[in-house]
């Protein structure tokens, strides 16, 4: 399955760049990789890039169901034609 990604804009100013570096990291088998960029600077959008072009099952996670939300619906928008799923663990409200 090739993951294609629909954006109607192109990579620019530092995002090229983090985008090699992730994807290189990735193909060296680095574990842990950090994007740091202020809000709005496009991390989704490089993430989404850096997931094209791996081509590879991606788990995306967040720590809050809000920024979840706002990851599923960027992602699906990013990959209309691949399947992007949702789920939300209850387990911190799980008590038996």
């Amino acid at each position: 399955m090739k993951f294609d990604l629909v954006a109607p804009y192109e990579p620019r100013g530092d995002q090229p760049q983090a985008i090699a570096e992730l994807e290189e990291g990735l193909r060296a088998g680095r574990r842990y990789q950090t994007l740091l960029g202020v809000t709005g600077s496009g991390k989704t959008f490089s993430l989404a890039n850096v997931i094209a072009r791996v081509n590879r099952p991606t788990l995306v996670i967040s720590p809050n169901k809000t920024l979840a939300a706002q990851l599923y619906g960027e992602f699906r928008q990013f990959f209309p034609r691949n399947r992007v799923e949702y789920f939300i663990s209850y387990y911190d409200y799980y008590q038996p």
